[in-house]
Formats: structure tokens, sequence, C-alpha cells
């Protein structure tokens, strides 16, 4: 989830902005220390490299007496000290480009190699020290840390630091403006998806996300509008076709003797019934998905009572509840509904064999699991089984009495509720149908 997390709008753009940003900052800087920090450095080390130089030949044309006033001038004026002493130190570790800078200025003034020397002083700040020779001789000068003064990799580095920071503050608030609109969008087209309706969308950002905003707002008040047209619609045809039927049945039982043939009127009759059944059944698709009044009921009372009155015609129903499982729902008649059409599939196409109950679950969900031993559903087909009116040929034919809409409605009703059921093949042969409900407590 966390991956899938970066690829939403919001991390795309984020991500752009901020990649170009930093990019941007880090050719900028890289051309400023390019082609002003690093000539500046360099200039001031050829200018360091030529006083210590300057300073070697004229310490060795002084007489005795005028070399310590000089070298006391030198420290005075140019924070230089001078000495002839020669103790052991070790070369300088430090990554300051201004020591290479210098480094190399006096191996090209002196024409001999030079090496920048390292120690520290009893305030624990770092000196530097150069062996210049000269004639015969060779003359150390050492300069403290604090001397070069700048410290340009540290500036470099805050600078990115702090460019980046401001970046990414400033692009996940533009970001943040441009992308509230669109996950509104995103989430009520997934609400619509999936069966429920969203309160309108605020109208908000840029013209266009206005624009498209306000025309999904429109688009969701007509489909809701056209499939309450569609229930009314429904109900209509219903009511005009049950009354030719409700007067034909009337005048076929008026007819003496059956009409003369009481197989043909039979089954004129149970014809007539399986009509009726069918256009109670279409409704029902479609009028069980209106809102139902919140009823806060416990599960497992629903399921008992179900199991209690259900007509099993013989056939064994296996409960069982291996933890404890408290689950409240919020639409009982829905509950009921699934389970009296998920049960009696099981009862109907289970060949007589005992039915498997059970009820489990955690602290996110309340599994309730039906299983028989019936024929089973063909892994292919159990997505298509939930489409109105779809059978399978062999073990769901018009002879067992099914219309096709009992799995329909189930899968209309669980989407409504923000359920889930799903079927699947049952080791050993049969079918395994799992409803699974968020856990709503008090």
């Amino acid at each position: 989830m966390r991956v899938a997390r970066f690829q939403h709008y919001f991390w795309k753009i984020l991500t752009t902005i901020g990649v170009v940003s930093v990019g941007f900052q880090i050719i900028t800087l890289s051309t400023l220390a390019y082609y002003m920090v690093v000539p500046l450095g360099q200039r001031a080390a050829d200018d360091l490299a030529s006083v210590m130089t300057h300073a070697a030949e004229t310490w060795q044309t002084l007489p005795l007496t005028a070399r310590q006033p000089f070298v006391e001038r030198m420290l005075t004026r140019h924070k230089l000290f001078m000495s002839s002493d020669k103790i052991a130190l070790p070369e300088s570790a430090s990554w300051l480009p201004y020591l290479y800078f210098l480094e190399s200025s006096l191996n090209k003034q002196l024409g001999t190699e030079v090496r920048i020397l390292q120690s520290s002083s009893t305030n624990d700040e770092d000196w530097f020290w150069v062996d210049i020779p000269h004639e015969n001789s060779t003359l150390r000068f050492g300069f403290p840390r604090s001397r070069i003064g700048v410290n340009p990799p540290i500036a470099f580095f805050l600078l990115l630091i702090i460019g980046v920071f401001l970046t990414f503050i400033t692009a996940a608030i533009l970001t943040r403006r441009l992308t509230v609109p669109v996950e509104r969008l995103y989430h009520a087209a997934q609400a619509v998806g999936k069966g429920h309706w969203p309160d309108p969308i605020e109208e908000d950002g840029p013209q266009e996300l206005v624009v498209l905003t306000r025309e999904f707002n429109r688009m969701n008040i007509q489909v809701k509008e056209l499939l309450s047209n569609r229930t009314t619609l429904l109900a209509g045809i219903a009511h005009d076709l049950r009354t030719p039927l409700t007067q034909i049945q009337l005048a076929l039982s008026m007819l003496p003797d059956d009409g003369g043939d009481s197989v043909l009127m039979r089954s004129i009759q149970d014809d007539m019934d399986v009509i009726n059944r069918l256009i109670g059944e279409t409704l029902s698709i479609s009028l069980e998905l209106e809102d139902e009044q919140n009823v806060p009921t416990d599960m497992l009372q629903e399921l008992d009572s179900l199991l209690k009155n259900t007509q099993t015609d013989g056939v064994a129903i296996d409960f069982s509840m291996p933890g404890e499982v408290h689950c409240q729902i919020v639409h009982p008649l829905a509950f009921r509904r699934i389970v009296n059409n998920l049960l009696g599939n099981a009862l109907r196409y289970g060949e007589g064999k005992p039915v498997v109950v059970t009820v489990s679950g955690d602290r996110q969900h309340t599994q309730l699991t039906i299983m028989d031993r019936g024929p089973g559903i063909p892994p292919d087909q159990t997505e298509a089984v939930f489409r109105p009116f779809y059978r399978l040929e062999k073990s769901r034919s018009s002879k067992t009495g099914g219309s096709g809409l009992g799995l329909a409605i189930v899968q209309q009703l669980a989407v409504a509720n923000k359920w889930k059921v799903e079927l699947s093949a049952r080791d050993g042969g049969g079918t395994t149908a799992v409803l699974s409900i968020p856990v709503t407590r008090q």
C-alpha cells in the first residue's frame, strides 16, 4: 500500500516539481562556485603564496638583528607565523579547496613540490604549515584556520539543504491546492462506482477543475434520477403486467372442468406463476437497494433466527463459531436477504449433503462462510454468476426454479452496504460463499 500511495496524483506532481527545483538549485550553485567562488579562492591562494615566497626571500637577505622584527610584522600584518624550526608534522587531511589552490600555486611559483602540513594549537584550532626551501635552508610559514575565514563547502551544502526544504514545502502547498479538487473527484467517482451517491463536491480550484466538478455533480444527479426513474418504470410495468395476469388467472379458475384439458391448464398456471415470481424478483433488485433505515442489530442474533426458520427439507446445517465474535450490523433486512439467498442456494444445489455455516473474524472484519457439497461453480464463472439473469447451464438450470436474480441481488445489496461477497471452489468439491462485514461496535 505504501508503494501504491506514491502513484497518486499529489506525489507525482510533488516529485516532479521537487526534482526539477532541486536540480536547478544544484546547477545554479555549481555554476556560481565554478565561475565566482573558485576564481576568487585561486586568486586569494596566489596572493598568499606570493607573500610567503617574497617573505622567504626577504628574510634571507636581512641581517640577524632585523629578522625577529620582520617576523613580528608578518604575524601582525598578514597573520603568518615564520620559523626556521623543523618539527615533524603530518600532512594536512583537510578537504578545504583553498588549501588545494594554495598548494598548487606554491608548486607553480617555487618549481618544486610542496606539501601543506597540519597541527592543532592549545585551543584546538587547526594550523596549517608550509615549508619553503630557499638556497641551503628551509623556512616554515604557518597560519591558523581562522585566517581563511570562508568555508565554501559548508555554505554550498547549507544553501542546498535550505533550498531543498523550502522547495518541497512550497511545492507541497501548491500541489495540495491543485490536487485537493482532484482527490475529491477521485473519491466521489469511487463511491459512484460502488453504487453509493456522494454529496455534491465543492467547486473550487482552477477553472478547468471547477467546470469538471460542476459537470460531475450534474452527472451524478442525472444518474441517480435515472436509476430512480428505472425503479418507478419497473414498478409501473409490474403493476400493468400483473393486472392482466390476475384477470387471466381468474378467468382460468372459472373455466369449468379445467377448460377440458387439466394438464394444459396446470402448465399455463405454472407459467403464470413463474412470470409473477420473475416480476417480483426483478423489482426487488432495485427496490431493495433503496436506503434502508439504520437499525443497529447484533449479527449473531439475526443469523440464529435465520437458521432456526430456514426450511431445510431434511438437509443438515452444521453451524460453528471457532472464536468469540461480536459484530453489529445496521441494515438487518439486507443481511437477512443475502444470507437467505446464499443459504438457499447451498441447500438447493448441495445435493442433499450437509451445509456448513461458520462465523469467524478479527478486529476489522467478520466473515460468514457457507459451504455446500454440490457440483460447484467453474472458476471462470464465479464473477459471471453475479450478473442478473445469468445461470449455469447444468447446475443452475430453470428446472431447479432459479431465475438468475438471486446472486445479483446479493451482490448489489453487499455493495450498497460496503460488504463483500465472494464465491470459490470448496476443497473436496462444492462451493464456498463468504460474506465479509466490516466490524462496527457501539
